[in-house]
């Protein structure tokens, strides 16, 4: 009797052993799909969504350069008045002041180097024989039938340099939402084909990753900013085209 008592009480513990075993090489596998989804049963699917805008907002930089010698209030001061007077300029073509914006002021040395004795010793230290003042101002443009006089103008005005003359949208939130929109939906459409294709279920969206295209930039330069000339009497036609926004949207679902 004893025997047989003990023959099933090892059974018994066997059963749980082996109902124990289970229970844990299922929550293991469970666990492991909790914190690394499906990293060897997974595929990814990439699409690109694409919406063609037109452009609001035409800006562009531009500087007034001043150099001389080492009265550095003068410097300044001559500097200031022809920013002023090309900022003056802007203005008057109705452009709000929250769209001019000083970029950068900079005021730099120039130097007088000397050559090396001949003979040996210590070479002399080069010398400061004046100052360049430099004043860059950023301007945002709504009216593009203006673009081409403000360019213009801006150098007739006392600027020396216009550059980085771009085109952009004004708030491209709605136009990339769109192109979001239908990068997503291709991508799930791509999804449910390659599924059907390959004889699997389609199981959960583990991840959504995003990268977007880079943003057309045009630029445009004046005869003084590309090596002196007076500024052209004929203002440039300037033309801003459209814009593509592009949206690639990458879905990694679980295979089942």
């Amino acid at each position: 009797m004893n025997n047989k008592i003990k023959n099933y009480l090892g059974l018994a513990v066997i059963a749980a052993l082996l109902i124990f075993a289970y229970v844990a090489v299922s929550y293991v596998n469970a666990y492991s799909k909790s914190i690394e989804p499906s990293s060897f049963r997974s595929f990814s699917v990439s699409a690109e969504g694409k919406i063609v805008a037109i452009p609001d907002i035409a800006q562009f930089t531009f500087s007034v350069i001043t150099q001389g010698g080492k009265n550095i209030a003068d410097l300044q001061k001559e500097n200031t008045e022809k920013t002023n007077k090309a900022i003056e300029f802007v203005k008057s073509n109705n452009v709000e002041a929250k769209d001019i914006k000083t970029q950068s002021y900079n005021l730099e040395p120039r130097y007088q180097y000397y050559s090396c004795p001949k003979e040996g010793g210590p070479c002399p230290p080069p010398d400061i024989v004046g100052y360049t003042v430099t004043q860059t101002v950023l301007i945002k443009v709504k009216d593009f039938k203006k673009i081409g006089d403000i360019l213009s103008g801006v150098i007739q005005n006392g600027a020396n340099e216009v550059s980085q003359l771009s085109f952009v949208i004004d708030d491209p939130t709605l136009v990339q939402n769109q192109a979001r929109n239908e990068a997503i939906v291709k991508a799930k459409e791509k999804a449910i084909s390659i599924a059907k294709a390959g004889d699997f279920r389609l199981g959960r969206l583990l991840s959504i990753e995003e990268s977007q295209g880079p943003e057309p930039i045009y630029r445009y330069k004046t005869l003084e900013a590309v090596g002196g000339g007076e500024a052209a009497p004929i203002p440039p036609t300037i033309e801003p085209g459209s814009q593509e926004i592009t949206v690639t949207m990458t879905l990694r679902y679980e295979i089942e």
